[in-house]
Parts: structure tokens; C-alpha cells; sequence
């Protein structure tokens, strides 16, 4: 598809433009602006299992290190209120937020303490789909978004998820268990992996109607700079040649079961909350080791070393270690992919926010979808996509996360040669546990020491 290549070439130049950061030396960020709205992110950097395709801020999980993390984080909680924040959508994401239940339902709590808390998100595993989970989470947030993939075990085999989280039709059982105990049940879904065929990811589209979710997000293989090596050395090298076809697969059977709610995200009909913070909050800030904050056209990025984060929560200041403030034509055209990703571009508030039409702002972006045949009602007011649009939109927004993956390279070039190495599973014993992840001995009182602290302690404050 020749406009979906000049996309990734083109948004692959100004990202690297863009987003090149510098140091942030100030002690807090930014306060808040009256009359604004902000989401908050909680980031949680913890897994059982380091996945090759993944370029977040996550480490191998270990008991000790977690529960002086959640402290850490429960304490930037507390300077981000005293800055005068308030928000009433709260995202945990990871890593794997639920790897330490007890001190995520303890962290949850408290921002409902802090904050006008009135929806909550977390991220989880297919492993952690069990009935002593759901307990705990069942009152405490909306929505909940596992991690699936992929049904085919060929699929998790290669991403070394199969012995950790179980085969395809274990985990189609685990979350038909959990059908209907959240308000929003939510299933990640990778789609053009080197080794998948159309007939495998039809059937993932097949499970993924029968499962009882009612969301779906449908991520294409993003083989950004950071993970490059060990995707290559798994799962193989991505061809983004067959990604327009395997987006019409993915679009031509849900149809008639699950509605389109962003470029790659899908709502049962007629239920579920759709939950997607960038669309409904432009401005958001993070909170934890590796977390990002968007305020007032800046991006604020937490440092990536989890002795660092302590340290600087300790001595009162935010983990804030780097920042980019956006010019303001890089403001619009971050708003003009935004809600285009979310289907729709509304120009009344985009004259309004900018003082100018997209039209006189973005001319180039705007013509380009129109050739293109990427909108299909445009007035005076707003645009809607075509299917086609929708999938420029999947491929613009797999370049702009492959140029924020280039941030989180950044972030990583200051951790120190251990701390890095751990990042990407492939590193020494983890620092100061004593507990090697790759001696399966360990592993398995690894794995003890986990489930004896996964679940709060008896009594423990339901918080909504």
C-alpha cells in the first residue's frame, strides 16, 4: 500500500524530529491549569514474564523489589495531590499491574482516598484470571484488559508465554469465567506476527467472539529499535507488507459482533465501556518508574531505574528525569491523530483550542486523507473514517508508538549496565534478591514467595 509506506516513512522522520527529549530538573511537574481535565496512569513495571515484542519499562518480578515500588508510588500519589490534581479516571498499566494484588488493591485505595476516583482500569494476565483475584478487583475497578495475544499455541509457544499463562483454549476458559464480573472485560490481541497465517488469525478472531469479552483491542507487531533483537530471534522479522490484509481479516469478522470504537479497538454491540485514556483525556499524568505525563503540550517522562524512582520519591521530588515541549504545530498534529484515531475529528473544537481551522493548520495532513479516500462524512463540523482511513490511522499510530518506543530508548541509555539488562530479561540474577530467574529451583520458590502475596490481607477496604 503506497500511502500506508510514505506514512511510515514520513512520521518516521518527524518522529525522530520530535522527540528527541532533554533533562528535567525541576522537583515536580507542572500543576494543573483551571478548567482542565486530567487522567492519571499508574505504571507498574513488574512481569513474570519479559515478552520479546514488548519495549515498556518492565522488570523480571520479584516480591521485595515490588512492595518497595507500590510504596514509592503510593508516596508520588500524595505529592501529585498536593500539587492540587484531581482526576476521575484512574489506569494502572504495566508490566503486569496485578503481579502483586494485595499492594495494587492498597495503591487503588488510595487514590480513591486522594482523588475524585470514579472509573478505574487495570491491566492483568490470562494466569491471573481466578476467582481469588477477581474478588479483590470486582469492587475496585471497571474495567479489566488481559493480555492474551493470541489464542494459537504455536503463537505463545514463540513468545514464551505457553508454559507461563497457558494454552489458547485454557485462557479462552479462564476469561469466559470472567464474563460479566466487570463492568468491561477487555482482550489484547496482536495481529501480524512473522509466523501467523490468515487461517490462525481467523481463528483468534473466532475466539475472540465466543470468548463473552465485550472489548477487544487489535494491536499490529511493532518492531520498534528497542526490541528489534529479540523479536527477530522469536517470533521473526515483521513484514508490514501483509498488515493492511490482516487488519481487513480482523475488521471483516468482527463485524456484526463488535462495532469499531478507534482505529483498533472493538466494542461487543450494544455492551461494555469503551476505554481508551488517550481519547477521552488529552492531557493525562503518570505516575511510577517509566510512567509518561502529557500537560500543557509537554511530555514528561519518569526515569526507567527503579533505584533512581525510590530515590527520588525519598528526597520529596517526582521520578520526572526527562521532557519535550511540542512547538505548536507538533500540538496540532498531535490532537489531528488523536481523534482521528478514535474515528472522528472535530473541527469546531479544534478552531476552538487553536484559534485556526485544521484545515489552515494541517493542510498537507488533511489533503493527504482526502486523496486517500480516508473520510467518509465530511461537514463543516467534524470527519468520520472510512475503513480505510481507519487503517492509515492503525499504521500512523504504529509509527507514533515506535517513535515514543525512540523516548524510551533514551531513557534507557542512562540506567546502568545491570539495571538494563534486567529490562530485557537477559541480565544477571535480579540485584539484591539473591533470586536467579533462570535457576528453575528458584524459580519455583519464586513462584511460592508470589502467591503468598498476591491477596490483601483480610478486611482490607473495598474501595468503591
Amino acid at each position: 500500500m503506497i500511502s500506508e509506506r510514505l506514512l511510515t516513512h514520513v512520521m518516521d522522520w518527524q518522529n525522530r524530529r520530535q522527540l528527541k527529549t532533554q533533562p528535567y530538573v525541576a522537583p515536580h511537574l507542572p500543576g494543573p491549569t483551571a478548567g482542565s481535565r486530567y487522567m492519571l496512569y499508574a505504571h507498574v513495571p513488574f512481569c513474570e514474564r519479559l515478552c520479546p515484542y514488548c519495549s515498556f519499562n518492565r522488570y523480571p518480578f520479584h516480591a521485595g523489589r515490588a512492595r518497595r515500588y507500590f510504596t514509592a508510588l503510593r508516596e508520588e500519589l500524595r505529592m501529585i495531590a498536593d500539587q492540587g490534581f484531581d482526576f476521575e479516571s484512574l489506569y494502572v498499566g504495566g508490566g503486569t499491574p496485578t503481579a502483586m494484588l494485595g499492594e495494587l488493591c492498597a495503591t487503588i485505595d488510595l487514590a480513591h482516598d486522594l482523588f475524585s476516583i470514579k472509573e478505574v482500569s487495570t491491566e492483568t494476565n490470562p494466569n491471573h484470571l481466578l476467582p481469588a483475584y477477581a474478588e479483590e478487583l470486582a469492587p475496585r475497578i471497571h474495567r479489566l484488559s488481559v493480555g492474551v495475544q493470541s489464542f494459537d499455541d504455536g503463537l505463545l509457544i514463540q513468545m514464551d508465554r505457553y508454559d507461563k499463562y497457558g494454552s489458547g483454549d485454557w485462557i479462552m476458559q479462564r476469561i469466559q469465567d470472567m464474563a460479566g464480573v466487570f463492568d468491561s472485560l477487555n482482550v489484547d490481541l496482536i495481529f501480524n506476527f512473522p509466523s501467523q497465517t490468515e487461517e490462525m488469525l481467523r481463528r483468534d478472531m473466532e475466539m475472540l467472539r465466543e470468548c463473552g469479552c465485550n472489548q477487544a483491542t487489535l494491536y499490529p507487531l511493532m518492531a520498534s529499535p528497542a526490541v528489534a533483537r529479540t523479536l527477530a530471534g522469536t517470533v521473526g522479522h515483521v513484514d508490514y507488507g501483509r498488515e493492511r490484509g490482516f487488519f481487513d481479516i480482523v475488521s471483516d469478522e468482527l463485524s456484526g459482533t463488535f462495532d469499531p470504537t478507534s482505529a483498533w479497538s472493538f466494542s461487543r454491540i450494544e455492551s461494555g465501556m469503551v476505554d481508551e485514556y488517550i481519547l477521552d483525556y488529552e492531557q493525562y499524568v503518570g505516575a511510577g518508574s517509566g510512567a509518561f505525563s502529557f500537560l500543557q503540550g509537554g511530555l514528561y517522562i519518569e526515569t526507567f531505574s527503579l533505584l533512581d524512582y525510590e530515590a527520588a520519591v525519598a528526597a520529596g521530588r517526582t521520578g520526572v528525569s526527562a521532557y519535550r515541549q511540542f512547538p505548536r504545530r507538533d500540538q496540532y498534529r498531535y490532537r489531528f491523530l488523536m481523534e482521528l484515531f478514535g474515528l472522528r475529528l472535530d473541527k469546531k473544537r479544534f478552531r476552538r483550542d487553536f484559534g485556526v481551522s485544521v484545515e489552515r493548520a494541517l493542510p498537507i495532513e488533511m489533503n493527504f486523507m482526502r486523496v486517500n479516500g480516508a473520510f467518509a462524512d465530511e461537514t463543516p463540523d467534524e470527519v468520520a473514517l472510512t475503513q480505510k482511513g481507519r487503517y492509515l490511522l492503525v499504521a500512523m499510530m504504529r509509527e507514533f508508538f515506535v517513535g515514543v518506543n525512540h523516548v524510551r530508548d533514551q531513557a534507557r541509555a542512562a540506567l546502568s549496565v545491570s539495571e538494563r539488562s534486567l529490562l530485557f530479561g537477559d541480565g544477571p540474577a535480579s540485584a539484591g534478591t539473591g533470586c536467579s530467574l533462570h535457576d528453575p529451583l528458584a524459580q519455583a520458590e519464586h513462584d511460592t514467595e508470589t502467591l503468598a502475596d498476591v491477596l490483601p490481607p483480610l478486611g482490607s477496604r473495598a474501595a468503591v
